[in-house]
């Protein structure tokens, strides 16, 4: 796979960069220089978890509506049968799904939580500051893409999780505003209460069903999808 996409590679502009993301979770970047498979030593960053990783191609960790850059967009790897702590984020969320994942979705309407299984191709729009979980339900890495409205990783506000969300209900140094007064009208208006027990519910659901498992016919599938990847690169 590597030296197809090093070919592929060599004969780019300068400045182009062709990512081939595979079904086994790899992901493998070529440019001129060469090509090479991305690795946390160099390329990736820890990603809400230990063990999940993200690979900026828009924006950065830092960005943040003080230092905004309109959107964030990153490949994320998740590892094999695991799943990020519930969180909500201060932003609207999108999620293309290249593998076998389940979000976990509070619903405040109908009070409960609502999984939402997804398979290679499908994208899923998380609207702002909703708790929610995303999880991979094969035994091989996950590859997702994600792109955020306003926030970095590494901004306060990316993602809220059930611990913050009692601090901040208690009122422990945390005021509801940034280091420049920025908040959205949905953070402002957010109860951290009710916010921390919907994520205790999402939390709840995920420690006694798991992350889920794959089916049979998503199994084969994804043997066959791993054969046409492999005589696509063959070209």
């Amino acid at each position: 796979m590597s030296g197809s996409a090093g070919e592929a590679g060599s004969g780019l502009p300068q400045g182009v960069r062709l990512y081939r993301l595979s079904p086994d979770g790899s992901v493998v970047l070529a440019d001129r220089d060469g090509a090479r498979e991305l690795g946390p030593e160099r390329d990736l960053l820890r990603f809400i978890d230990d063990g999940q990783f993200a690979h900026y191609l828009i924006g950065d960790a830092g960005t943040s509506p003080e230092r905004p850059s309109n959107a964030t967009v990153k490949l994320g790897i998740v590892g094999p049968r695991s799943a990020f702590t519930p969180h909500a984020h201060g932003g609207e969320h999108f999620v293309l799904s290249l593998g076998y994942a389940a979000c976990g979705l509070y619903d405040s309407e109908r009070g409960r939580v609502t999984e939402v299984p997804l398979v290679p191709g499908e994208l899923i729009r998380i609207p702002e500051m909703m708790p929610h979980s995303f999880a991979n339900r094969d035994t091989a890495p996950l590859t997702i893409l994600a792109a955020n409205t306003g926030y970095g990783i590494d901004h306060e506000d990316y993602a809220i999780t059930a611990p913050e969300a009692e601090r901040r209900a208690g009122g422990s140094s945390y005021e509801g505003i940034g280091s420049a007064g920025v908040r959205t009208a949905t953070l402002a208006a957010t109860d951290y209460l009710q916010l921390a027990a919907a994520l205790r519910d999402i939390e709840q659901v995920q420690q006694a069903r798991g992350p889920g498992v794959t089916t049979v016919r998503e199994r084969l599938a994804a043997r066959l999808r791993r054969l046409a990847q492999g005589l696509e690169g063959r070209r």
